[in-house]
């Protein structure tokens, strides 16, 4: 009972002293994560840390400033664990790339000269610059500048299984994008068709 009496207490004190700085914590909250929806998490993941330690707070000193640094640092926090997540491609994204590129057409672009364009062909090079960065990354660490799978794994900060999951979902795409300029080359055989 003593304990129930003791809840109720703090959560009065919490809605007596919190409460009339919600506006300031959702403007501050919106200027820093700079999207509606993350600033609407940060402001409920820092009222939950508020209320969790709100027995730490000592009464009459600044409660804004207090509030703000949890909010800081709830918003750093949550900023460090998502630079620690690798980064996440969806199937569907590439699959429809995959599946939007004809071979036959390949609308030509302009692209700014890169040193890409003084070792492979123009059709390589356009090829290339269609990919989604983090499959040309992967595709260039691999096959032109010859690194190993684990140091790709380490460059780019994600497992090897991936790293090999991307290269083959890349040279599958790079294999139907030039599928036609090899023929022409001579790179493919025709007798090799089915």
């Amino acid at each position: 009972m003593d304990m129930e009496l003791n809840v109720n207490h703090q959560s009065s004190d919490f809605n007596s002293e919190v409460v009339p700085h919600l506006n300031l914590l959702k403007g501050y909250a919106l200027k820093i994560t700079k999207d509606y929806d993350e600033s609407e998490d940060l402001l409920q993941d820092t009222l939950f840390k508020a209320f969790k330690f709100f027995q730490s707070y000592k009464k009459g000193s600044n409660i804004k400033a207090w509030l703000l640094k949890i909010m800081k640092n709830a918003y750093i926090n949550e900023y460090r664990f998502k630079a620690r997540q690798p980064l996440k491609v969806s199937y569907d994204d590439v699959q429809n790339f995959y599946e939007s590129i004809n071979t036959q057409d390949i609308n030509s672009r302009h692209y700014q000269e890169d040193a890409l364009n003084n070792l492979l062909s123009d059709e390589v090079s356009k090829a290339l610059s269609l990919l989604p960065h983090d499959f040309l990354t992967i595709i260039l660490l691999c096959d032109v500048e010859g690194y190993t799978y684990k140091e790709i794994s380490e460059f780019v900060d994600c497992p090897i299984g991936t790293v090999r999951s991307r290269l083959n979902r890349t040279r599958k795409i790079l294999y139907s994008m030039l599928y036609n300029y090899a023929k022409e080359n001579g790179s493919v055989s025709t007798n090799n068709e089915y």
